[in-house]
């Protein structure tokens, strides 16, 4: 059996080697037969090594695909400095309808829409296809057969998660508490992870809305809870003119108020004769 002082150094050179996230499999595979450790002692001398890395400034992190080294965030903003190339920036549009099929999936674009209260265009879900960080599991069985999008392990490695159930409770997001009316949370799940979106007519047609990709990204760089403003304001408006509207037919007069007043009935003849 290999000490566990050397066998800590092996899978510290392994993964500053590595490319990529090194799944346990993957470490436990660097060892032959008779010197190969349990995946429980695995655990427990990355756990170590974690630990030993309490004052450096890069970390032992568990993503979806497996064990990764990173720069800890914290140092970001000087380390990010050793590239002259900018990290690309996302619209909100992107993120918005990246966040809604995280919680959501899976989803069809027309359900995103009908969240989103806007049409989302093809260039955001291919900039979303484009990173990997969603993919097409299925297709919805109703007329047309939207596609049904999921996230990926990608989508987890970027974002530094491990599963899904370590993506932030909706109520920690900012700019989203006024979403909170369209939102039901069911509390027998953990920690309200898993968001129950308004219900869907299972029937309603699903075709995605192509508008101009400008356009769509004007409208989506607004945060929801001023769209949803808006559509609040918008329905109050539809009330007020509906109000004013029925005023105004009761004052009208009728037919047997003309008839009750014959002295007007006659002005209006002697006007027209005239």
């Amino acid at each position: 059996m290999i000490e566990s002082a050397k066998l800590q150094r092996i899978l510290e050179g392994a993964l500053l080697a590595a490319a990529k996230p090194v799944p346990l499999e993957k470490l436990q595979e660097l060892f032959l037969d008779g010197e190969k450790p349990e995946l429980s002692r695995l655990e427990e001398v990355l756990a170590a090594l974690g630990e030993s890395l309490a004052e450096r400034g890069f970390e032992l992190k568990k993503v979806a695909s497996g064990y990764r080294f990173q720069v800890r965030q914290e140092l970001s903003e000087w380390v990010g400095r050793l590239w002259e190339e900018k990290p690309q920036k996302y619209s909100r549009a992107v993120m918005e309808t990246l966040s809604i099929i995280a919680y959501r999936q899976p989803i069809t674009r027309g359900d995103i829409e009908k969240i989103r209260g806007v049409a989302v265009s093809t260039q955001i879900v291919q900039t979303l296809l484009e990173h990997e960080w969603v993919r097409v599991v299925g297709y919805r069985d109703v007329p047309g057969r939207p596609a049904m999008y999921a996230t990926t392990r990608q989508f987890l490695d970027y974002f530094a998660l491990s599963s899904l159930e370590q993506l932030p409770a909706l109520a920690e997001i900012r700019d989203l508490e006024s979403v909170n009316r369209e939102l039901s949370l069911d509390e027998d799940k953990p920690l309200g992870r898993i968001i129950e979106f308004p219900q869907i007519d299972p029937g309603a047609d699903d075709s995605a809305i192509d508008e101009e990709a400008a356009a769509a990204a004007a409208i989506g760089t607004r945060p929801i809870s001023e769209i949803l403003g808006d559509v609040d304001a918008r329905l109050a408006e539809a009330a007020r003119a509906d109000g004013l509207q029925a005023a105004v037919a009761t004052d009208l007069p009728t037919e047997q108020d003309s008839a009750a007043e014959p002295g007007l009935a006659d002005a209006s003849t002697r006007r027209q004769d005239g």
